[in-house]
């Protein structure tokens, strides 16, 4: 069981399927992904203002964005710790892997941009994220950028979209 704590910020959309949208994506991504001890993840639901004032704080990036991540640990892409024992707090039992932020305007507009569902580009910001908590990351156009989309396709290919 994983602690996914979900905060949602101006969002004019119905928010429980966009919550369980986000709880079945992000339990799909960590399984895929062969992490099996309770992890908790802090999800900002936001609009592009909302996500621009995150990026401008936390990145010195002042504009909007479709997804920020916020590792709490610095992991390998595609290889997971030996034992979780040093990243599991104590009090909680539970591994906190990270931070993620998502604009729903920008899930909308993209959804739109590239012709598929908003379901599907939710899920896919999700997994992305989620990705980058663990490690993975696409800063280049070589072997980081393949292994991530791989990961991607792997963890997107168990989750139903319908």
């Amino acid at each position: 069981m994983h602690k996914i704590n979900i905060s949602f910020d101006n969002v004019k959309a119905p928010k429980l399927p966009i919550t369980m949208r986000l709880r079945k994506t992000i339990a799909t991504a960590l399984q895929v992904q062969g992490v099996a001890v309770p992890c908790e993840i802090n999800v900002l639901v936001t609009t592009d203002e909302g996500i621009r004032a995150v990026n401008r704080v936390q990145r010195n990036i002042d504009k909007p964005t479709d997804v920020l991540s916020f590792p709490m640990f610095e992991l390998e892409a595609g290889r997971l710790p030996p034992s979780w024992e040093p990243y599991t707090d104590a009090e909680t039992g539970f591994v906190p892997l990270g931070d993620m932020a998502i604009s729903y305007e920008r899930v909308r507009a993209q959804a739109a941009e590239y012709g598929h569902g908003v379901k599907r580009e939710l899920s896919y910001l999700t997994v992305h994220s989620v990705l980058h908590l663990l490690g993975y990351d696409h800063m280049d156009e070589g072997i980081e950028k393949r292994q991530m989309r791989a990961a991607e396709e792997r963890i997107m290919a168990q989750l139903v979209l319908g």
